[in-house]
């Protein structure tokens, strides 16, 4: 069994503060770290589960926060950005049985992180009049090649909107954000659900993850700067509109995932 694996930090337990997500601070050490031993618990997971193979992205910022020292013989990982539209699934095509989201946050616009964004912090993201998070757009990404989303980790936002989705998701609350703090459990506790929880989650009938693409796709984006905004509608196909915004139209959502990749 095949197993794809992306990893962000900002649902990662305990981050709080931009500075703790920022590589080659002082900052970020320990959360690079307990990033690592999530990662770990999910593979450790998957695995138990009955993974004979895993691809790990590291989908986080730089996209080199992840010490690999310890990975398994059967796990292959991809470091730094590839550029392709994929993006944080890059590499995840129709030979995976599912995928597995570890420290993902909540969507930008969101109050239930500090850390809440989607893609970038200075541009939000809307499809069909609905703010999407980061998770919602890989989920679409992988449903492009009949990959189910099995489990994902993050704070309680979140959580709560992959139950919406699709409520046979396995999830598990890492944080809640209030204003700009978090209430956290304990690192230990994430990981040690994490490794029992993936395991569950491999067990899932793929048919009940599944998750319906949209027949249309109308993208906005929302960015601070209306220079930028402006510039950015002369992307083929798009068109501004008041408020810093650009829209743009498709029934492909690869075309979505081009968009963002060269607009966000």
């Amino acid at each position: 069994m095949k197993v794809y694996i992306s990893a962000d930090l900002e649902g990662i337990t305990g981050t709080t503060a931009w500075i703790e997500t920022e590589l080659n601070t002082q900052d970020i050490q320990p959360f690079l770290k307990q990033m690592t031993k999530e990662v770990e618990a999910a593979i450790e997971g998957a695995i138990a589960g009955g993974a004979t193979e895993i691809v790990l992205k590291d989908a986080h910022d730089s996209a080199r926060n992840l010490d690999i020292s310890n990975l398994p013989l059967n796990c292959k990982v991809i470091r730094g950005w590839t550029g392709e539209p994929m993006c944080m699934v890059a590499g995840l095509d129709a030979s995976f049985d599912r995928a597995i989201f570890i420290g993902y946050h909540s969507k930008g616009g969101s109050h239930r992180n500090p850390l809440a964004h989607t893609l970038v912090v200075n541009a939000d993201v809307k499809i069909n009049g609905e703010y999407v998070s980061e998770f919602l757009i890989n989920t679409y990404a992988a449903a492009l090649h009949g990959v189910p989303v099995a489990f994902v980790s993050g704070d309680v936002g979140l959580t709560e909107e992959i139950k919406s989705v699709n409520e046979n998701i396995i999830t598990f609350a890492t944080k809640e954000g209030i204003g700009s703090a978090t209430i956290n459990v304990s690192p230990r506790l994430t990981i040690e659900e994490t490794r029992n929880l993936v395991e569950k989650a491999m067990k899932v009938d793929r048919d009940l993850l599944h998750v319906n693409l949209p027949e249309k796709f109308i993208v906005e984006i929302i960015y601070r700067d209306h220079t930028r905004a402006y510039r950015n509608s002369f992307y083929p196909g798009a068109t501004f509109k008041p408020h810093n915004t650009v829209e743009f139209i498709t029934d492909d959502f690869y075309e979505v995932l081009r968009v963002l990749q060269f607009l966000t």
